[in-house]
């Protein structure tokens, strides 16, 4: 991946369930994680004792967490209203010069916080539930 702005990476929530993706935020800083836990197949018999992992099996796992403003009263209320529905939504990460990673997402965290002298902000945390789908940019 080459450099990009870290502002071009978006967050999008499908609010309605059509498919029709939105932009909720402006994002200040984020953080997206990938990850595939192997599976451990180590039994009593395992050479050594070493640990063996079963091939071409794991548990993937995605994350995403993130700061900034909301873009509007409309998109702060979207997203509040996901996070106390505790539904899970479709949203959709546009990483820059990478791709699209797309499908359910839990929110899991809702943090606002705010300077007397400044704007309030929020924190918020997405885990993956379900499948998630990958576009690569073309």
């Amino acid at each position: 991946m080459v450099a990009q702005a870290g502002k071009d990476l978006l967050l999008k929530l499908d609010t309605v369930g059509d498919g029709t993706f939105e932009s909720v935020a402006g994002l200040r800083s984020r953080r997206l994680a990938l990850n595939a836990t192997p599976i451990d197949i180590t039994d009593a018999e395992s050479t050594g004792r070493w640990r063996e992992l079963l091939a071409g099996a794991s548990t993937r796992h995605a994350s995403l967490s993130g700061s900034g403003l909301f873009r509007d009263k409309a998109s702060a209320e979207k997203v509040r209203t996901a996070f106390f529905a505790g539904e899970l939504r479709a949203w959709q990460i546009i990483l820059p010069g990478f791709g699209t990673l797309e499908g359910p997402f839990h929110l899991s965290a809702l943090e606002y916080s705010g300077d007397y002298r400044s704007e309030v902000t929020f924190e918020i945390s997405l885990e993956s539930a379900g499948a998630l789908t990958f576009t690569p940019l073309t």
